[in-house]
C-alpha cells in the first residue's frame, strides 16, 4: 500500500527570522531558499510581506528564483496585508497565501480586543478575499493549542466553506503535551464538516521542549503537513526542527503511514548554512546535525558499532549529509573553477566586484590552508557576498601581542571611507584589544550582544568562524568573519557588522509576529 505524503513546510525565512538577531538580508534569504529547494522542501514560507519593504522585496526575490517549491507569504486577515502578500508571490511558479488570526480567549480579548463573532467574520472575509487572488490558501488559528474546541470547529468549518485548502493548528506558545495535541487534531478532523477536503497542518513551538514530539503526535493523528525550521530556529525557544521531523518519520516507517520527499543528504549543509548566516551555533549534542550526533566515546559503544553499525546507530551519518565536506579546491584553482563550485553550492554572487573580493580571500586562505572544503567557501561568502559593495570599513593590517603576565595589545590599520587610519589599544585579551582599537576609530556607540566562535572544519589549520552581533538604536545586525587566525577573524566579523550598521543592509528586528 502506497504511503501518504507528509508535506514539509519550512518557515526558516519567516518564523526562524523572528529570533532576535537572526534577520537576514535578501541575498542570505536567497541562499537559504536555494538550499531548501535543493533539499526538495515542499513549501517555503519566504516572509511576511506587509512587515516591511525589505521583507516584501525578499519574498518577491525568492518567488522569482525558486521553481520546485511552493512559495508561501504570511499575512494577517486584513485586505491590505493579503494584497501585499499576493503581489510579493505573483512571480512564483507555485504560490500560497497563509493568513492567520488568533482564536484563543486570551488572544482575542487581550490582544485583538475582538469578540469571537468578529474574529469569525474576519477569518471568513480574509479567506474569501485571498481566494479571489489565488487558489492555494492556508488558514491558521493562532494559539489554537489554547483555543476552545467548539470555537475552533466553528471557525474552521467557515473558512473551509470559503475555500481554504490547508488548515493549520499552531501550538503558538508551546503549551500542549503530545497526547493532548494529538487528541485535538483527531477531534477537529472528526467534528469539522468536509475535514477530508483539506490538508491538516501543525506548527509547534518549543517552549517546553516538545515541538517535535507534538508535531509527530499530530502526524500520527492525521496531520499531513508539518511547519518547521532548520535547526529548530525561531523566536523564544524555537520551532520544531525540520531535520528531526524528517528523520523521525523516515527512520520509523514501521509506525508512520506517511513519508516526506526530502533529500536528506542536504540536511547537514543546510544546517551549517543557516547557522553561519544567522550566527546561531548548533549545540554539539543536537540530534541529526550536532557535531556529536554520530560520535561514540564509550568503548562499549565503539565496539558495538565496529561489529555492527545498527547496534548503536539507527541511521547513517552520510544519509543526512555528514562526510560531505569534500576537498574541492586548492591554491592552484582558478577563478572559473571557483565560480563553478560556488554555483554548484547554490551560491550566486551579485557582481564581479563581490566575486573578485571573495576570490582574493580564497587565494589568501589557500596560502594558509592546504585543503579547502565546501564549508570554507560558505564562510568566505558569508563574510564577503553580504558586505556592502563599497565597504566603509576595511581591515588593511593588524598586529596583536599577548604574553603571560602582560596586558594584551592590538594595533589595527583600517581603510575608513577610503582614508587609512591606525589605532592601538590594550584589552583583557587580544580580541578585546582589537575591538577597542576598532571602536577608537569607528566610535559607533553600538552595544556588543554576542561574540561566538566556531571551527568550520576539523584540524588545527581549520578556519575559525566568528559571529559578532551589534545593537544600536533598535537595530540588531550580525557580522561574520573567518580566518585561520581567530583574532583576525574576530576583527573581520566586527567590521562586517559595522559595515551593515552603516550600510543599512539589515532591517529592524524583530519583525511582527505570526503563528
Amino acid at each position: 500500500m502506497a504511503k501518504d505524503s507528509l508535506i514539509i513546510f519550512d518557515t526558516t525565512l519567516r518564523d526562524g527570522e523572528q529570533s532576535p538577531g537572526a534577520s537576514m538580508t535578501r541575498e542570505e534569504k536567497l541562499r537559504i531558499a536555494r538550499q531548501l529547494e535543493r533539499m526538495r522542501v515542499d513549501v517555503i514560507e519566504a516572509g511576511f510581506p506587509a512587515a516591511s519593504n525589505g521583507d516584501f522585496e525578499s519574498v518577491r526575490a525568492v518567488a522569482e528564483v525558486i521553481k520546485d517549491s511552493t512559495i508561501a507569504a504570511l499575512s494577517r486577515t486584513s485586505d491590505k496585508d493579503i494584497e501585499r502578500a499576493l503581489e510579493a508571490i505573483r512571480p512564483a511558479k507555485s504560490g500560497r497565501i497563509h493568513t492567520f488570526i488568533a482564536t484563543s480567549p486570551i488572544h482575542m480579548e487581550k490582544k485583538l480586543r475582538m469578540t469571537p463573532d468578529e474574529v469569525l467574520i474576519s477569518a471568513k472575509n480574509a479567506v474569501r478575499f485571498a481566494r479571489n487572488g489565488i487558489d492555494n490558501v492556508e488558514f491558521s488559528c493562532e494559539d489554537a493549542g489554547r483555543s476552545e474546541i467548539d470555537f475552533l470547529c466553528r471557525i474552521i468549518e467557515a473558512v473551509i466553506k470559503e475555500g481554504a485548502s490547508v488548515i493549520n493548528i499552531p501550538d503558538t506558545v508551546g503549551y500542549n503535551l503530545p497526547e493532548q495535541f494529538a487528541e485535538r487534531i483527531r477531534l477537529l478532523r472528526e467534528r469539522v464538516p468536509n475535514s477530508d477536503k483539506v490538508i491538516w497542518s501543525v506548527h509547534c513551538h518549543n517552549d517546553l521542549g516538545l515541538a517535535v514530539a507534538n508535531s509527530l503526535a499530530a502526524v500520527m493523528a492525521g496531520a499531513r503537513q508539518v511547519e518547521c525550521t532548520i535547526n529548530g530556529l525561531g523566536e523564544r525557544a524555537g520551532n520544531a526542527a525540520l531535520e528531526e521531523i524528517v528523520m523521525a518519520v523516515r527512520t520509523r516507517q514501521d509506525v508512520f503511514s506517511c513519508d516526506t520527499r526530502i533529500d536528506a543528504t542536504h540536511i547537514v549543509p543546510a544546517s551549517k548554512m543557516v547557522s553561519s548566516i544567522t550566527g546561531f551555533p548548533v549545540q554539539p549534542n543536537k540530534a541529526i546535525v550536532g557535531a556529536n550526533a554520530f560520535a561514540h566515546e564509550s568503548g562499549i559503544h565503539q565496539d558495538g558499532v565496529l561489529k555492527h553499525r545498527e547496534t548503536y546507530e539507527i541511521m547513517r551519518a552520510e544519509d543526512v549529509g555528514w562526510n560531505a565536506n569534500k576537498i574541492v579546491l586548492g591554491k592552484h584553482s582558478g577563478r572559473s573553477a571557483f565560480r563553478a563550485r560556488l554555483k554548484e553550492l547554490g551560491i550566486e554572487v551579485g557582481s564581479e566586484q563581490v566575486l573578485n573580493a571573495a576570490f582574493t580571500r580564497f587565494k589568501e586562505l589557500a596560502d594558509k590552508k592546504h585543503d579547502i572544503f565546501d564549508e570554507d567557501l560558505h564562510a568566505l561568502i558569508s563574510e564577503d557576498v553580504v558586505a556592502p559593495e563599497h565597504e566603509h570599513y576595511r581591515l588593511v593590517s593588524s598586529r596583536f601581542h599577548s604574553e603571560t603576565g602582560e596586558t594584551p595589545q592590538a594595533g589595527i590599520t583600517l581603510l575608513v571611507g577610503g582614508e587609512e587610519r591606525r589605532a592601538e589599544s590594550s584589552g583583557s585579551g587580544p580580541v578585546d584589544a582589537a575591538f577597542k582599537a576598532i571602536e577608537s576609530v569607528a566610535q559607533s556607540g553600538a552595544d556588543l550582544l554576542l561574540y561566538s566562535v566556531n571551527a568550520i572544519t576539523t584540524g588545527t589549520d581549520a578556519q575559525g568562524e566568528v559571529t559578532v552581533r551589534l545593537s544600536k538604536a533598535g537595530r540588531i545586525v550580525n557580522g561574520q568573519g573567518a580566518d585561520t587566525d581567530i583574532v583576525v577573524a574576530s576583527a573581520r566579523a566586527y567590521l562586517n557588522a559595522l559595515n551593515r550598521l552603516v550600510g543599512g543592509a539589515e532591517r529592524l528586528n524583530p519583525q511582527e509576529g505570526g503563528v
